[in-house]
């Protein structure tokens, strides 16, 4: 057991100088966010004129609403980003080297995950921090709350990364795929506009939202942060995050996946 904390205490340690080392990383997790809350949040709320949103039956401004959807937004870049790392690691070695360890297979890929969503919630923590500065701000019981929610929605969207890091060969590719991953699940949500009224536009896109589990990551951060219960959406996002890391053990297989394709 030692040495499966030493692997998870060297991997985290890892990752967090890697990450002290790309500053503009972290600036641009920030920025991207903040850009919506600031500046597009006034167009949305004079075209959707929200006040009282169902099912939360509280007064919430448009900015206040978006909140939870941009903290999901960082989830996913940071969780995408860790996962882009992670194919550069495949092409010089260093991941083959790390899953050639005795311990577990699921373990070192699982200490990669909480790696990378400790850091996206460090990000998340300055996002909230800097929208109180600017006068949004939730229930402060929320804030405590949405500590297990980001760490379960950071799980299901680095287990994405992580099982689409390995199914692609070269690091060039990973670009294109994330633009298609990412663009979709976080437009195709209810990140910025709530389901029924996506629902009151087209009943076809209201289903794909509702299969989004992106939908269900934003919806938990949302309820958390409102200081509410969503036993749904946590349930879905768990189920996301499983079939995920499935997949990701599944490629990152010695005999079937990733390493048997660079042979």
């Amino acid at each position: 057991m030692t040495a499966w904390i030493i692997a998870l205490s060297a991997i985290l340690k890892r990752e967090i100088q890697r990450f002290m080392h790309q500053r503009g990383r972290f600036v641009a997790a920030l920025v991207r966010p903040l850009v919506w809350l600031l500046v597009f949040a006034a167009g949305f709320r004079a075209a959707l004129g929200l006040s009282i949103i169902p099912p939360y039956q509280t007064y919430i401004t448009y900015e206040t609403y978006i909140v939870p959807g941009l903290c999901g937004m960082i989830l996913l870049f940071n969780g995408m980003q860790s996962s882009l790392s992670l194919v550069y690691d495949r092409e010089m070695g260093s991941m083959r080297l790390l899953l050639t360890s005795p311990l577990p297979r699921w373990w070192l890929l699982f200490c990669k995950l909480l790696a990378g969503t400790a850091i996206s919630i460090l990000q998340v923590a300055v996002f909230l921090a800097i929208s109180a500065i600017f006068g949004i701000t939730m229930p402060w019981l929320g804030y405590i709350l949405v500590l297990p929610a980001l760490l379960a929605a950071g799980l299901m969207l680095g287990a994405l990364g992580l099982a689409l890091s390995s199914l692609i060969r070269q690091l060039e590719n990973f670009a294109g795929v994330m633009n298609f991953v990412i663009f979709p699940m976080f437009f195709l949500s209810s990140a910025l506009y709530p389901l029924w009224k996506m629902a009151e536009s087209s009943r076809l896109l209201y289903q794909i939202c509702a299969l989004n589990p992106f939908t269900h990551a934003v919806e938990l951060i949302r309820f958390a942060l409102y200081a509410k219960w969503n036993g749904t959406a946590l349930l879905w996002t768990l189920l996301a995050a499983g079939i995920f890391m499935a997949l990701a053990l599944w490629g990152y297989d010695p005999s079937r996946g990733t390493m048997r394709r660079k042979k």
